[in-house]
């Protein structure tokens, strides 16, 4: 059997991150606007997982951001058995949304939610549309957010009858101004990783595509007894408690890095030149022993492109490093010292020592 990579599924990010550069790059015409609101842009931040806006005494920060094709596992599952696992999709949304507010430091006052559907009646389904309003109300008190509203759209010929393109937008709040989280990394840092719940908000396009080769589809038993379905539909974890903890305890984050998209790569978001030695691998989820096998990836396509058990990552200094970790799994998170960072000249590259993988600079473009 051929091996189904990321690229091969339909998703090449080479192709999505050159778009967004360019839009990056049209946007910036745009900053002088901010001045008549009595708000200025800070440096560096096009490219963040968050749009950041200075203010007298606070900064503000805005993120649209859209769930992906989730929601088509659960549309399967619900088709085939009549169970409704949408409430944990909806989640997910919030998920992907505050996730990336809070890697800049900013703690959620309010989300919103675009849904849009191809046929009304995709919407008619009483247990479908209870699911999806009981799941994003749910992540919107994880996140400590009020659900502000939304739009909901019908487009016909565009969507696709039968699911629900889910996306939506949040705003919020870094005060007093310390608690930006900016990039203040330094040579010898350390990696504090926190734990995912499984595959999250990333890599679904490749995963529905093994579901074809899989011998029961999406019902097909994985390791921990439950269904592949099931265990890709695992709600995704909310890391703005710890943000918040982090916080309060008066922990200062160097920077964060929201696992999704692009894998382990996404250890080197930050322009500056470091290499990120990673010195702890936690075991994965069962779920991707079930990705890897049926895909017939090697571990570099793996790590390059899931989460692998790790969905967020903070940098800290060294002498932080213990109470980041003390404070992460009071708050309810896995969490682990996943390695240091350093400073070798202009060399920037993820390093995994433990599984005999690097990724070079050149692997990872998305400013």
């Amino acid at each position: 059997m051929s091996k189904l990579t990321y690229h091969s599924a339909g998703v090449n990010y080479d192709v999505l991150d050159t778009f967004k550069r360019a839009c990056q790059k049209a946007a910036a015409t745009t900053t002088g606007n901010l001045t008549a609101h009595g708000l200025s842009e800070p440096a560096g931040i096009r490219g963040e997982s968050a749009y950041v806006m200075e203010g007298p005494d606070a900064y503000y920060a805005h993120v649209e951001e859209a769930l992906g094709t989730k929601i088509l596992v659960a549309d399967a599952l619900y088709a085939q058995t009549g169970r409704s696992l949408y409430r944990q999709v909806a989640i997910d949304d919030v998920a992907t949304i505050t996730n990336d507010l809070c890697a800049v430091g900013a703690l959620p006052i309010a989300v919103a939610m675009y849904a849009a559907v191809g046929d009304s009646d995709t919407l008619a389904d009483e247990v479908r549309a209870r699911d999806l309003a009981a799941g994003f109300a749910e992540g919107c008190r994880q996140s400590g957010a009020v659900w502000s509203g939304g739009e909901t759209q019908t487009l016909k010929g565009m969507v696709t009858p039968g699911t629900v393109i889910l996306g939506g937008s949040a705003f919020g709040r870094i005060a007093p101004k310390h608690h930006r989280i900016q990039g203040d990394v330094g040579d010898g840092d350390v990696m504090v990783f926190l734990g995912s719940s499984g595959v999250q908000t990333n890599g679904l396009t490749l995963c529905r595509a093994l579901a074809e080769r899989l011998p029961e589809g999406y019902l097909t038993p994985i390791a921990d007894g439950r269904t592949y379905a099931e265990a890709l539909l695992d709600p995704s974890v909310i890391y703005v408690r710890f943000v918040a903890a982090c916080q309060q305890a008066g922990i200062r984050l160097h920077y964060t890095a929201h696992m999704t998209g692009h894998g382990w790569r996404k250890l080197m978001r930050l322009d500056a030149p470091f290499v990120y030695r990673v010195e702890f691998v936690p075991t994965p989820q069962p779920v991707f022993e079930t990705i890897i096998a049926a895909a017939g990836l090697d571990q570099r396509e793996a790590y390059g492109t899931f989460n692998m058990g790790v969905g967020f990552t903070a940098f800290v200094a060294e002498a932080d490093a213990d109470d980041c970790l003390r404070v992460a799994r009071q708050a309810g998170y896995e969490a682990w010292i996943g390695g240091r960072v350093r400073r070798e000249g202009d060399r920037k590259a993820v390093e995994i020592p433990g599984l005999g993988l690097t990724y070079e600079a050149s692997s990872l473009k998305i400013r």
